[in-house]
């Protein structure tokens, strides 16, 4: 292992990933798991890596155990900037929960979170949009929002990947998705499509506006590969939904996207089978994070097919990293997965391995990968 040219230790897995997106690898795989949650937990919680990865850094974790990183980091070149007029004020609640709020010409939003003893992310107790006045007020915020591009911050995580993965980066969400997710939660989101759609339209409007200033940062900038990182389950988005909210914003970004020669993937990561069928309309390149069974709804024969000559990035069930499935149950399916979708395939995990997750196992997929192009010449 780690002898050969093709292997992954002798890449410069950036411009592997670069090739493989757009067609110049030679049919080669690149394995490209995101072991950063594994990493993350261990760190917040003070416990530190195991074993020999005691006080390593997640570059460090990534080189060593010989595999390409996603780097999303670089989400952090795009700088949102707020309109002058918008004052942000934030005031203490209690040792774990503060609120957050905004004043705008138009009116105010308010905020509540609350900080978790278990992880570095902080929960909504009070979504900024509760109710219809402020999804105006948050409406005014977005038209008004525009972005700067910070090539500092992209000097400096380049040379900090140096050689792990392309430099990309996630979109903010999509229309009815960044209200699920980021603005008012599940519940009130389809309460809002219900009660004042004509509100919710304007503010999907608004959304589109700020894509396009974002959209206008993003395609001169050296970054290739874009991700709309919604976090799409057809348990909550119905198709009905997906095709009145999500595929017009698909097919609008990617038209935009592709004119200026980007690489385009969104990212799906709950149930998929009742919207599996949209993934060609929506004019992306690929989906990320489509979970097979046994974790997820479809298998990857139903992806296969769903997907046609789109990419897959990922393909292999999280829970195969757990001790509780043999390590042979993975090795299958990290061919099948080859089998399947190569050269059209970024190999990952669906979506992120487990805190509880084996990291040995990360190895054991970089071997079968390894082989496979070596195998190609």
């Amino acid at each position: 292992m780690g002898s050969r040219p093709t292997d992954h230790a002798n890449c410069d897995l950036t411009q592997l990933n670069l090739d493989v997106a757009f067609g110049r690898a030679g049919g080669q795989v690149i394995w490209q798991p995101r072991i950063l949650a594994w990493y993350a937990d261990r760190i917040f919680s003070g416990a530190g890596l195991p074993g020999r990865y005691r006080g390593m850094t997640s570059v460090q974790l990534y080189r060593d155990l010989g595999c390409s990183n996603r780097v999303y980091e670089f989400n952090a070149c795009i700088q949102p900037v707020e309109d002058p007029a918008v004052r942000r004020t934030r005031r203490e609640i209690s040792d774990t929960e503060y609120e957050v709020v905004w004043d705008t010409p138009v009116g105010r939003q308010t905020a509540v979170y609350r900080i978790s003893a278990n992880s570095p992310w902080h929960m909504p107790v009070k979504y900024p949009i509760a109710d219809e006045a402020e999804m105006r007020v948050a409406a005014w915020r977005e038209s008004h929002l525009t972005f700067a591009w910070d090539q500092a911050t992209y000097d400096r995580l380049s040379d900090e990947w140096a050689r792990l993965g392309a430099p990309q980066l996630y979109m903010p969400r999509a229309s009815i998705q960044h209200l699920i997710v980021d603005q008012m939660g599940t519940e009130n989101t389809m309460y809002a499509v219900v009660d004042y759609p004509a509100t919710v339209e304007a503010y999907f409007e608004a959304l589109a506006v700020r894509d396009e200033r974002f959209i206008e940062v993003l395609d001169p900038s050296p970054i290739q590969i874009v991700n709309f990182g919604d976090n799409v389950h057809a348990g909550i988005v119905s198709p009905r939904l997906f095709e009145m909210y999500l595929l017009p914003v698909y097919q609008r970004r990617n038209a935009l996207l592709h004119a200026a020669g980007k690489f385009t993937h969104a990212h799906w990561d709950g149930d998929c089978g009742p919207i599996l069928r949209y993934a060609r309309d929506t004019g992306l390149d690929g989906i990320e994070a489509i979970t097979p069974v046994p974790q997820g709804d479809v298998t990857l024969e139903q992806t296969r097919e769903a997907l046609g000559e789109m990419f897959l990035l990922d393909g292999i069930p999280a829970v195969l990293f757990d001790t509780t499935f043999p390590e042979q149950d993975l090795i299958d399916c990290v061919r099948k997965c080859i089998d399947l979708f190569a050269p059209h395939l970024i190999l990952g995990i669906s979506d992120e391995i487990s805190s509880t997750g084996d990291i040995e196992r990360i190895r054991v997929v970089t071997q079968v990968v390894d082989d496979y192009n070596a195998s190609l010449g």
